[in-house]
């Protein structure tokens, strides 16, 4: 009997779960096609569902999978139905590693897509660029994912680190003071969002009093607190995410902190607030999208959404599941504009590709940058909202600057392989 690849490939992977050497750890398919149809396009998930960042990981998954289900609703992409792969990463670099190689070589994926921490967003860059695998770097905002980690097959979707302190930096000084105390957690996002928030920040004006590396996992705040009682700076810059920020904000207003000094929070993802209340949202922050914009068709995403998950705990969508369904869904137009799955054919077409303001529900219009795989979008800056029209209602826009006004200098420092040296990929 002839044995297919499928079916080699099938046996390897008992054979490699017999011997002890297969991933641990959870994941799921999701199959829609039918037997003897068109051979679907596989995406690989790699969405965070424990570690740090495990509620943005979620969050995150659950807009990726309606622009899929959107896609298969109107009939699929080329024809062919899209179906996914998911895998925990785990917020954790080593984990997204291993995920990725089984993705691309035991899975057979199309594409991949996830990541909220920077650096596991990294090491799953790495093994795509190896293979040749578009990568969609959803949610992760270090400045040096689309700088000195770039990559010819990785694009990244939010904003990053440098885009929110420009944004910020400016008004906090003329509006609070021009000295500054930086706080952030130390690991690689943390770590280059600092660099770049203070290089900003000295750039318009401000003096630096201190700078805090906060160890990942922090729960007791009050050492780094009394600090800043003790300094006394007109500015707190923090970037701190995750579960660490949830801690950071509840022990600020426990000390009478959130008021004096003023904070600049680089950026506030919404899976990080949402259930605490407009008076969790302290300070001055960052964010790309929130769903009280006054934009077209943010209302009917709310409600799409809502219809997808009418049970899920965070109610409304967030940045976080706005990135990860708008990312989803321009690679599923491109796929089907190229007519093809082939790696550098979309790769081609996503460099230099423009968006409109309209169809991505912001105020801007955006645009992938061609020579760092940035996407360039509008930044909204926003403060807690002291008169919400609901319980959702969490945030007050403050503004929003176009993407030119707060280009990130880190995109500058990318070297993009070229195409010759990056692997032809198409699993068909």
């Amino acid at each position: 009997m002839a044995i297919t690849r499928r079916k080699f490939l099938k046996n390897t992977a008992l054979a490699g779960a017999a011997g002890g050497a297969a991933f641990m750890g959870p994941w799921k398919h999701n199959r829609v096609h039918a037997a003897g149809s068109a051979k679907p396009i596989k995406i690989g998930l790699t969405h965070d569902a424990s570690g740090q960042f495990a509620n943005s990981g979620q969050a995150e998954k659950r807009g990726t999978i309606m622009a899929i289900q959107e896609a298969n609703e109107k009939g699929g992409v080329l024809g062919r139905q899209v179906e996914y792969v998911w895998m925990d990463t785990e917020t954790n670099p080593q984990t997204g590693t291993r995920v990725a190689e089984r993705m691309i070589t035991r899975e057979n994926v199309h594409f991949l897509a996830g990541a909220i921490q920077s650096g596991t967003a990294n090491a799953i860059s790495q093994v795509a660029q190896k293979y040749g695998c578009v990568y969609f770097n959803t949610n992760s905002s270090s400045p040096t994912e689309s700088g000195k980690n770039c990559h010819r097959v990785k694009f990244v979707w939010d904003g990053n680190g440098e885009n929110f302190a420009r944004a910020a930096a400016r008004n906090a000084i003329n509006a609070f003071g021009k000295n500054w105390m930086l706080i952030y957690n130390d690991y690689v996002w943390g770590q280059n969002t600092n660099a770049a928030t203070k290089k900003v920040a000295v750039g318009y004006g401000a003096g630096v009093v201190d700078e805090v590396a906060v160890p990942v996992g922090t729960r007791d705040w009050s050492s780094i607190l009394l600090k800043i009682q003790q300094a006394k700076p007109d500015v707190v810059a923090a970037a701190v995410g995750g579960d660490d920020f949830k801690v950071m904000r509840q022990q600020v207003k426990d000390m009478g902190l959130d008021s004096k000094p003023a904070w600049i929070n680089n950026q506030q993802d919404w899976p990080d607030v949402y259930g605490l209340g407009a008076d969790a949202a302290f300070g001055v922050f960052g964010t790309t999208w929130y769903h009280y914009l006054d934009a077209p068709g943010v209302g009917d995403f709310v409600k799409a959404y809502q219809t997808r998950y009418p049970t899920t705990r965070i109610n409304v969508p967030g940045n976080v599941t706005y990135n990860g369904y708008v990312a989803m869904r321009e690679l599923l137009r491109v796929v089907e504009e190229v007519g093809s799955t082939d790696n550098l054919k979309v790769i081609k077409a996503l460099e230099g590709r423009k968006m409109s303001a309209a169809d991505r529900m912001q105020h801007h219009d955006a645009y992938i940058d061609p020579n760092s795989h940035h996407v360039q979008q509008t930044i909204y800056l926003a403060e807690g909202n002291k008169a919400p029209r609901d319980k959702s209602d969490y945030f007050k826009i403050l503004s929003s600057s176009d993407p030119e006004s707060i280009r990130a200098s880190a995109d500058g420092v990318c070297g993009l392989e070229s195409y010759a040296d990056t692997p032809s990929y198409d699993q068909g």
